[in-house]
């Protein structure tokens, strides 16, 4: 494959498949937020995912961004950056559960128990500082606006398929609805976002396919030309 802006905007949307079937699959299988899950094979292995979903989300975004950036206008950049900030820091607290909590468990275990209950509000009356707020304005509030204003510009630009630029904006405006269901259950609210995110990755990867399945017989057809003409 010819390395080119396009293809390398392709591969960065191919990203979020991954990021969003890591964000689908863990949410029934997340070990639950307390200190005594954090020494455990299972939350190792699930914040590692986590991480690299991350990781892998801040291309994907920014990908599909690039693909539409000519016709999502002032929304879709606003979207943009709301989401690419709402990963950075969900990046920096997934970093901080995954390498810095496990060793706060045995010798800080109440500070980790805080640290671990900032998602649900139960700090457990530590004091946590400006974190809390931070996190719940910097991840919550960028989050969901971040994926309406993305999925609405999406729609718009008409340029990836409307219906999951439309279960994106949709699931965002609705995920503040998942703080009225028991801690266990909000997680499932994540996953619409993630199949959305997702699909449109997957969308953007399969217009290179397509390119690439017209431009053959095109190429072909243009070499027997020359050969007729003989």
């Amino acid at each position: 494959m010819t390395i080119t802006s396009s293809n390398l905007m392709r591969l960065a949307g191919l990203s979020a498949v991954p990021a969003g079937i890591i964000f689908a699959a863990i949410q029934p299988i997340h070990p639950p937020d307390v200190v005594e899950s954090v020494t455990t094979t299972a939350w190792t292995i699930i914040t590692s995912l986590k991480f690299a979903m991350c990781l892998l989300f801040l291309v994907g975004i920014t990908g599909l961004y690039a693909r539409q950036v000519d016709k999502a206008g002032w929304l879709g950049l606003a979207g943009f950056l709301l989401l690419i900030v709402s990963w950075w820091l969900q990046t920096a607290f997934v970093f901080a559960e995954a390498f810095i909590l496990p060793r706060l468990a045995a010798t800080a275990p109440e500070f980790a128990d805080a640290l671990l209950g900032i998602s649900y509000g139960h700090t457990g009356g530590v004091d946590l500082g400006a974190v809390p707020t931070i996190y719940s304005l910097g991840v919550g509030i960028t989050y969901m606006l971040g994926g309406l204003l993305f999925g609405v510009a999406t729609l718009r630009a008409g340029i990836l398929p409307r219906l999951p630029a439309g279960l994106l904006a949709l699931a965002a405006t609705l995920t503040p609805l998942a703080a009225l269901l028991p801690h266990a259950q909000q997680r499932f609210a994540a996953v619409p976002v993630a199949l959305a995110l997702a699909w449109l990755g997957y969308a953007l990867w399969s217009e290179r396919r397509a390119s690439a399945s017209q431009a053959a017989p095109a190429t072909a057809s243009a070499q027997l030309r020359p050969a007729a003409a003989k």
